[in-house]
């Protein structure tokens, strides 16, 4: 199974700092797929409304992620 990945939304807020929050976001769960998938560790996602545990694959043809659930 293919991880769908959505573009980071765009922060309707004045504040700069505030402008920054989606795309760094975007790289926080990015780095949290790298590091499952490097330490062969679960990561919680949510899948139709329930949190599953799922197994990560680093895709490196495409630059993206695999995830297959582990239950």
């Amino acid at each position: 199974m293919r991880a769908v990945l959505n573009p980071p939304s765009v922060s309707r807020l004045a504040d700069a700092d505030m402008q920054a929050v989606p795309a760094a976001l975007a790289r926080a769960a990015q780095s949290a797929r790298e590091l499952a998938a490097r330490t062969g560790t679960p990561l919680v996602v949510a899948r139709q409304g329930k949190l599953v545990e799922a197994m990560v694959q680093l895709d490196l043809t495409n630059l993206g992620s695999r995830i297959s659930p582990t239950h």
